[in-house]
């Protein structure tokens, strides 16, 4: 498969000049299979307060920003999966959906929240799941879920091969573990951070994506960027680190679950 990750700048709180930004960053993405966009990238981060947010944000099932990505979807024959601030009722989830020309795919809400954000979003409530999508099994997470290993294994204990990470990361050192979590969990993981800056916050790019030996396939730096790669995402059923030892079923688990 080829997958694309787009880091960009979201314009904050003006959906249709990010919709604008994002046509000609979609066209040159348009030879991949999968597209990842960073977090939060229908409305921008740094909300001042929930109020706002609510106000700035979409329901799944009446998008703009998403009928827009699945009409590129249709156009290029790519899937996309983006940040996406999620209004349900007086709620908001900080999530990451998956669609295709076909619609919505899968949605996550990010489990952990960071900062601010405890002052926005609800706490994700559905379970971290893997699902078969055109024929590779895939996983999301969002943004500060890179801090806890458990959410990354538990993806790929449910055979994920690819985990997609839409990201707005803030932390200079975040980006660093990511080849770490590669490694010990023999999957591939794509984190599409965004850049710009948005009141105090400044994003840090560094988009990477990993192979399942911990190597980088591809890093952004810290400006606009599309970044591609090829790969088989089988490697990652491969869980061998010798002949005799097999990443998941030497875990001890008699002794530390």
């Amino acid at each position: 498969m080829k997958l694309a990750i787009v880091q960009f700048e979201p314009k904050f709180g003006d959906l249709l000049q990010t919709i604008e930004k994002l046509k000609s960053l979609l066209k040159k993405a348009k030879e991949a299979d999968l597209v990842v966009l960073p977090e939060l990238a229908n409305t921008g981060y740094n909300f001042d307060s929930k109020e706002q947010a609510l106000h700035l944000s979409e329901t799944i099932n009446e998008s703009v920003f998403l009928a827009f990505l699945m009409d590129a979807c249709r156009k290029y024959q790519f899937s996309v999966a983006t940040g996406f601030s999620e209004k349900e009722g007086g709620k908001l989830y900080n999530s990451s959906v998956l669609v295709d020309e076909t619609g919505v795919k899968s949605v996550y809400r990010k489990l952990h929240l960071f900062m601010n954000e405890k002052n926005i979003f609800e706490a994700g409530n559905i379970d971290l799941s893997v699902i078969e999508h055109k024929g590779i099994k895939l996983g999301m997470l969002v943004c500060f879920d890179w801090m806890f290993p458990e959410a990354w294994r538990k993806l790929a204990l449910q055979g994920a091969e690819l985990i997609l990470h839409p990201s707005n990361l803030v932390l200079p050192y975040a980006q660093s573990v990511i080849p770490s979590y590669s490694l010990v969990n023999r999957v591939f993981i794509a984190t599409a951070n965004r850049i710009g800056t948005e009141k105090e916050l400044t994003f840090t790019g560094q988009s990477i994506i990993t192979g399942t030996k911990g190597e980088v396939l591809a890093k952004a730096g810290e400006k606009e960027e599309i970044l591609m790669v090829e790969f088989d995402p089988k490697q990652s059923n491969d869980k061998m680190i010798t002949p005799l030892n097999d990443a998941f079923k030497d875990r001890r688990i008699d002794k530390y679950e």
